[in-house]
């Protein structure tokens, strides 16, 4: 039996995914060329992310329909928030399994050198040259529980407390969703006690490394987790170099990175 693609959208994928496609109505007068269908689309977007081919590369023989036509239908789909209720909705189910453990989260960055566009800036440790940041957050295990996009210039510790508060109420168990982790490990790029403070003030425990101590906090043991998440998101090839100019589309491929993150995680615990 031949080993599926991972572009390919199975029907337990995509039974979680149609209901949250928005409806579009086709007109009765003039209604124009066919709708490509919304699962093929699907496929052609996977495809892109997967391999990190040009959107105006992407093979008509693959039945994806044109890269643009996957490029728009991309756009539309984030901009009505899809993919953000996907990585939710994947979040819950996890938590419904007690895949999810919220004892403790660990944030980090990384940086990606991008083509140009909005959300960009000269590094300061990088000979000034333009770049962008990804800040992940994630709980125990390395699930990715949420991932923003910064200009390279902007120092990751200022980033700490909008990371936190971007974090999705999760729902999945009886009761109020959970939206903060009990404690956040952090390297020493995000030392600073104004920052403990406003992260406690959250009602999190930072554990947060010091700068000019020794290494040997063991933090390193429980933070090695978000930096597997990175390894698995940046997997990804479009996701490795930010080519998107408009932020919008990038961050709406990481958003769709996380889900499918989430996604194998849940298929794995059957």
């Amino acid at each position: 039996m031949a080993r599926p693609k991972p572009w390919e959208v199975n029907d337990e994928l995509w039974a979680v995914i149609k209901p949250l496609l928005p409806k579009v109505e086709r007109r009765s007068r003039y209604p124009g060329r066919k709708r490509l269908d919304d699962r093929l689309v699907l496929q052609g977007i996977l495809f892109v992310l997967h391999t990190g081919i040009p959107w105006e590369h992407l093979p008509q023989e693959l039945g994806f329909g044109s890269g643009m036509t996957c490029w728009r239908r991309l756009a539309k789909w984030h901009e009505a928030g899809v993919w953000q209720q996907l990585h939710e909705v994947l979040l819950a189910k996890l938590r419904a399994t007690d895949a999810l453990d919220f004892s403790r989260a660990a944030v980090d960055s990384a940086r990606q050198s991008p083509k140009r566009g909005i959300k960009t800036g000269r590094s300061p440790v990088d000979r000034g040259r333009a770049g962008s940041k990804h800040h992940l957050i994630t709980d125990a295990t390395g699930i990715p529980l949420a991932v923003t996009l910064t200009g390279g210039n902007l120092n990751d510790v200022t980033q700490l407390i909008p990371l936190l508060e971007t974090l999705p109420p999760v729902r999945g168990k009886r009761g109020r969703p959970r939206r903060r982790p009990d404690a956040v490990l952090a390297d020493r790029g995000y030392d600073h006690d104004k920052y403990r403070r406003l992260v406690r003030e959250l009602g999190i425990r930072p554990l947060i490394a010091r700068r000019n101590t020794e290494h040997g906090s063991g933090l390193g043991t429980e933070r090695w987790v978000v930096e597997r998440a990175f390894a698995l998101l940046h997997h990804f090839r479009r996701l490795r170099i930010r080519w998107e100019i408009r932020h919008d589309i990038h961050e709406a491929l990481l958003s769709l990175g996380c889900a499918l993150i989430c996604w194998r995680r849940l298929t794995s615990l059957r």
